[in-house]
This record gives structure tokens, C-alpha cells and sequence, in this order.
């Protein structure tokens, strides 16, 4: 007898071959192909099973040799049959799957920056938008489209950037990505040669995509005043830079390094990516508008909706210079085609309705009463960056402990955060410490708690 399908309700895969070179019975594969079914959770605690009759029909088999593993099978514990109910499977102890065995648990006080708080995605509005973007959506929604993203959510973003951000947008010059690090690979196979600078300290994931790419990466220099154009090398093809709130320094690029990097960028006919990094997210004045804004013919500006949003939204847009579009069209045809259309369709109209900019105000009042929580909490230590995003830099003291010692003492406290160390393009030489506090990803009740146990880890170290 060759492998089987029971479909009752579902599909089950029962194997009734695997095992019978030595003369195992019908009856005896069937219970055990049940029994490996409930044993690996394929059948799960609770599930009902087909009648004797209906599974019998189905595996061409007669109805009392069902009917015997059944009853052996209840025998065992593996299954439980009352009258009027079916037979439906038991509560047994299970093996830990193998995917989560050996697996660090997730720190009960997570101040790990770079999320947000995924608990407060607005399920309802977002729910509500999807049923009037589908119902609503043309045929041709379903079928392959244009490369650069469903023209529905390219003409919504060009509204709202250049209402909320300051950019320079038409639809035409919009590509829509499946986020952050598809957009940069995107532009690694699309501009011309040269190497790309990111910013020092910077995020060390982007320099790994850039490096898995093809491309050599430049380190360039930040200071207070933000990225150090003066500090490019000669052969930069881009320069990506975070103008708005730095990560993780958190500082604003300042007015006239803005201007020095649009020359530069004119002068060597090199493009500027601009992250829009926590761009919404300004607590004590409105954002600064975007670099892009002031030169589109030499910036690519690059959004996302997984800090505004959540990052399982997996959308993100490029507004690009007339003479990239077609370069980065080409670049996303050979790579994925297109985006999904469901999901744009759905942000198209979260963003027409507006509920995308209150979801927006929503979390900005958010994350700045956690930021003020995290500096009354933490007055005295030095909190380094402007009012906004969702992250801030504690800067260590001389003679503080190395900063994997304090991140070990905070892991036995079962807490979490980044270190300053590991953005360096050379972290073995990294010129100073710290630590990056996100105020992002815990839920507004577990905040406090975690904030106290950061507060108590360094009252600790100040005390030893």
C-alpha cells in the first residue's frame, strides 16, 4: 500500500509502507502512523479524528482493522473516545521541537533598540483598511504589475511624504520595496561602481549586505555634528547617511553638512541615501524635513514601515533621481519581481484615510513619555542624542567595566541592550563605549520594570 492522505477537515500524511519489510501488518502501520502523527504534534491535543467508517473509506481499508488501532490506540493513552463525541487525541507529553532546543529565551527586560513596540499595531484600523482596499481593488491587483509597486500606495506615499517629510516625490519615482535591506540591495546592484560609505558607528547588519553584494564599504565619520563629509574617501559611489536622528549616536546632521554632502555629491556625480531613520519621531520640536527634500536630483530617500509600523509589515519605499528609476527597476525585475500587492494596497489606504498619521501621532506621544521615563530614571549618567526616535547612547565613563562584562551582569538580571562597541566598522579599536538603550520594544506595562533593573544594573557597577 503506498502512502496515503486522510482528509478529514484537514490534510494528515499517513505512511503505511515505511516499517513493513519485516511483515508489519496493515493494522499495526496504521497505529503507527498515528501514533508518530500525535507524537510529533502533526496531530495535535484535542484534534478530532475522522469517523472509523470515513477513515476506512479513505485509506481503502476495512472498517474493523480502523476500528482495532483505534481501540489500541486508546489502550495506549494516545487517543480518548466517548460516546457522541468521536475519538479525539489525548494530552501527552511531547519532546521540545527541535527548532526552539538550545534557543537563548527572549531577556524578560528587553531594551534592545531597533524595534518598535510590535503590541500596539493598530489591528483594528489596519483590519478595517484591508477590507476596503480589497473590496475595492481591481482584477488587476491579483495579476503581475509594474515593478515599481501598485500605483495605488506610490501615488498615497508621494502625498504623505511630501506633506509630512518634506520630499520631493511623484509616483514615477517611487519603488516600493519588501523593506530597509531590499531597498540597499537594490541600489548596490544599481549604481555605478565605486565602494559605499555608511556612517561610523552605524549599523553593522547594513555593511554585511553591502559586503554580500559585491560591494566594498567605506567608513564615514561621525561627530556631534552628524556624518563628517570631509571624512569620504575618493572612490564612494553613496554615501548612506541617517540625517534625521543618527543610529546609534543619535544625532541630527547638521545644516551645513547637509549642504557639503549634496556637493559633494554634485561635484563627483555620486548619489546621497538618505535613511529616513525615526524621521517621524521628533519629541521637542516638529522633524526636521528631509535632506531629500533640497536635492532630489542627488538623494535617494528611503522609508519604511517597520519602525512606524511593525517590521512584519515588510514594506519600504525608495523615492529615487529621474536617471536611477530605470537602473533600480531593472535590479528588482531580476530579483523578486515585485512586492506583494495585498499588503500596499492595505497601506495605501491606511495612509489615504489618515490613520496612518494618527497611528504615527499615537506612538510619538508613546515613545516620548518612555524616553522621559528613561532619563528621569536615569538623571546623572550621561544620555547622549536629540529628543526623538526611539533609542538613546548612555556613554560609559573611564574606568566603567568593559561592555561585555556589563552586558554578561545584565543577562543574569535578564536584561537586554546594545553595545556602542559593535557599531564600529572596527570594533577592536572602537575610540569609545556605551550603551544603546531602545525604549521600543517592551509593552507599556513591562517599560517600567525593565527601565528599574537597567537603573539598579548601574547603580551597581557605580557602587562596586
Amino acid at each position: 500500500m503506498t502512502d496515503e492522505w486522510s482528509t478529514f477537515g484537514v490534510d494528515l500524511h499517513l505512511d503505511l509502507t515505511a516499517g513493513r519489510v519485516g511483515g508489519e501488518g496493515v493494522r499495526a502501520a496504521l497505529e503507527r502512523s498515528l501514533r508518530e502523527a500525535i507524537r510529533d504534534g502533526r496531530l495535535t491535543t484535542g484534534a478530532l479524528l475522522p469517523a472509523t467508517r470515513v477513515l476506512a473509506s479513505e485509506l481503502g481499508l476495512s472498517r474493523g482493522t480502523v476500528s482495532a488501532a483505534y481501540d489500541q490506540l486508546v489502550a495506549e493513552g494516545y487517543l480518548i473516545a466517548r460516546h457522541g463525541s468521536g475519538t479525539r487525541v489525548a494530552e501527552i507529553a511531547r519532546p521540545e521541537p527541535r527548532a526552539t532546543r538550545g534557543t537563548p529565551r527572549p531577556p524578560r527586560h528587553d531594551l534592545r533598540p531597533g524595534t518598535p513596540d510590535v503590541g500596539s499595531f493598530p489591528v483594528a484600523a489596519w483590519l478595517s483598511a484591508s477590507r476596503r482596499a480589497l473590496g475595492s481593488a481591481p482584477p488587476a491587483a491579483f495579476a503581475y504589475g509594474d515593478s515599481r509597486g501598485r500605483p495605488e500606495l506610490r501615488a498615497a506615499l508621494a502625498d504623505y511624504l511630501g506633506r509630512a517629510r518634506g520630499v520631493d516625490a511623484s509616483p514615477g519615482r517611487i519603488v516600493v520595496t519588501a523593506g530597509y535591506v531590499q531597498a540597499l540591495t537594490l541600489l548596490a546592484h544599481a549604481l555605478r561602481e565605486g565602494a559605499f560609505a555608511l556612517e561610523d558607528p552605524g549599523l553593522p547588519f547594513h555593511r554585511e549586505v553591502l559586503r554580500f553584494n559585491g560591494r566594498d564599504v567605506r567608513p564615514l565619520r561621525v561627530d556631534a555634528e552628524g556624518a563628517d563629509p570631509a571624512s569620504l574617501p575618493a572612490d564612494v559611489a553613496a554615501a548612506v547617511v541617517t540625517p534625521a536622528h543618527q543610529y546609534p549616536t543619535g544625532v541630527t546632521l547638521h545644516p551645513e553638512r547637509r549642504r557639503a554632502l549634496v556637493a559633494w555629491a554634485r561635484a563627483t556625480d555620486a548619489v546621497v541615501v538618505e535613511d529616513d531613520y525615526d524621521g517621524e519621531f521628533r519629541y521637542d520640536r516638529q522633524p526636521v524635513g528631509a535632506l531629500q527634500g533640497t536635492a532630489p536630483d542627488s538623494v535617494v530617500y528611503i522609508g519604511t514601515a517597520s519602525k512606524t509600523l511593525a517590521p512584519g509589515v515588510r514594506l519600504a519605499w525608495m523615492v529615487l533621481p529621474g536617471r536611477l528609476v530605470e537602473p533600480v527597476m531593472r535590479a528588482k525585475r531580476l530579483t523578486d519581481f515585485q512586492s506583494e500587492a495585498l499588503g500596499q494596497l492595505t497601506l495605501a489606504e491606511f495612509i489615504t484615510s489618515h490613520a496612518y498619521d494618527r497611528h504615527v501621532r499615537a506612538s510619538r506621544g508613546r515613545y516620548r513619555r518612555r524616553r522621559d521615563l528613561l532619563l528621569s530614571e536615569l538623571e546623572g549618567y550621561s544620555l547622549e542624542g536629540v529628543a526623538a526616535g526611539q533609542h538613546v547612547l548612555l556613554g560609559l565613563p573611564p574606568g566603567a567595566p568593559p561592555e561585555a562584562q556589563l552586558l554578561r551582569r545584565a543577562s543574569a538580571r535578564g536584561l537586554a541592550f546594545g553595545l556602542l562597541g559593535e557599531h564600529w566598522h572596527e570594533p577592536s579599536a572602537a575610540p569609545r563605549t556605551g550603551l544603546v538603550i531602545g525604549y521600543g520594544t517592551p509593552r507599556d506595562g513591562a517599560f517600567p520594570s525593565a527601565v528599574a533593573e537597567l537603573s539598579a544594573l548601574l547603580g551597581d557597577e557605580a557602587g562596586g
